[in-house]
């Protein structure tokens, strides 16, 4: 879906693990809200060009911050450094949902370096 709000334009992208919709995207930080379906993950993955701040406001996010699993409920938030191996995962029955605020010099997806993927990425 696209809805025009003065000049940025709202993109809601479908991934094999579920969406992101772009709620901002600045110079200097992008924000986006994702859903994971139950069963679904994202790819383990780092970045070399920006940090991670994720509020989960919806199910449980099982994340993976370097060698630690953290269970977060809604309102429960993650910091997630440049370079820190990361991943979210939905182990139960109900979306997924969290905010994803990323600051740093470079938000391009081509940032994403994944380590292992389910779905065949690189």
């Amino acid at each position: 879906m696209t809805i025009t709000r003065g000049k940025f334009i709202q993109l809601t992208d479908h991934r094999p693990w579920g969406s992101f919709t772009i709620l901002a995207d600045e110079q200097d930080h992008k924000v986006k809200r994702l859903v994971v379906k139950p069963g679904q993950r994202l790819s383990l993955q780092r970045h070399k060009h920006r940090c991670e701040h994720w509020l989960v406001v919806g199910g449980t996010a099982r994340v993976t911050l370097n060698n630690t699993i953290i269970d977060l409920d809604p309102g429960e938030s993650v910091e997630i450094e440049r370079g820190d191996v990361h991943r979210v995962q939905n182990d139960g029955n109900v979306d997924v949902v969290f905010i994803e605020i990323q600051l740093g010099d470079y938000f391009g997806e081509d940032d994403i370096e994944r380590l292992e993927d389910d779905y065949g990425r690189q």
